[in-house]
């Protein structure tokens, strides 16, 4: 029975790529993600045509009880969760404050923080008794430093690191290994950037700071960072990693 790398928010870039570069090293992916079988699929099929192994599952993550049975379904019927990549983002876009609903607000924290909580709190235990485990979590620039059209994207990701230094503080000791990890600058991502951009633009980018540039955050190489800090020896654990592009120079004012 292999290993399992479970990713909660396995869309086309960071999470899909994760994913995929866990299955070459011998895991079993369990892609989970809101939508898109079809690009779902697509990924599940990509790792499995190259050697590894992995399975796909729709879910919404804010829904009652979804995160735990999933978790527990894995376990009984995969395999152990040695790996939990928790990818979920909570953008809700930029917005000044009487632009921000009540509604889009709590989005932001149920998808931030609570999601975390609830997959902690019900695979936390398992992994302590077993003595290991890894959680991974992808953070943002606005962990660090809230703009002023982020009320809810900052609130959500500042809470996420907290919490993720919490978690780390109680079960570090216990053989756990909590991560967090800013990604600071636009992801190389059309199913997040590039629909927060639009095509036309997203395309533009990508031509003058994409993949043969490196001005965009690569999710190949964010992969090799997530994967090296799952293989760290706890002597010397990395608890918050900040990733960002060699330039660190946005586009729009280059």
């Amino acid at each position: 029975m292999k290993p399992v790398c479970l990713v909660l928010g396995a869309g086309a870039g960071i999470g899909g790529t994760v994913a995929t570069k866990f299955a070459q090293e011998g895991y079993h992916s369990c892609l989970c993600r809101r939508s898109d079988q079809d690009g779902l699929d697509r990924l599940v099929s990509n790792i499995e045509e190259k050697g590894g192994s992995a399975s796909g599952y729709l879910m919404n993550a804010i829904e009652e009880n979804v995160l735990e049975d999933l978790i527990l379904n894995i376990e009984k019927d995969v395999g152990p969760i040695e790996v939990l990549v928790y990818n979920l983002g909570a953008q809700t876009g930029m917005k000044l404050l009487n632009e921000t609903t009540l509604k889009e607000f709590e989005w932001g924290w149920r998808m931030a923080d609570l999601g975390l909580f609830r997959v902690a709190k019900i695979l936390m235990p398992i992994m302590e008794e077993r003595g290991s485990g890894t959680f991974l979590v992808t953070s943002a620039t606005a962990a660090m430093r809230g703009n002023k059209n982020q009320h809810s994207h900052a609130a959500a990701m500042g809470g996420r690191r907290m919490l993720c230094q919490t978690l780390n503080a109680e079960f570090a000791p216990k053989g756990i290994h909590v991560a967090h990890i800013v990604v600071d600058g636009m992801v190389d991502a059309p199913d997040t950037l590039g629909k927060m951009l639009g095509e036309e633009l997203f395309k533009q980018l990508r031509e003058t700071k994409g993949m043969e540039h490196d001005g965009l955050v690569l999710p190949e190489s964010v992969a090799e960072t997530y994967y090296y800090l799952s293989q760290q020896h706890r002597s010397a654990w990395s608890h918050e990693v900040d990733i960002r592009a060699f330039s660190d120079t946005a586009w729009w004012n280059s």
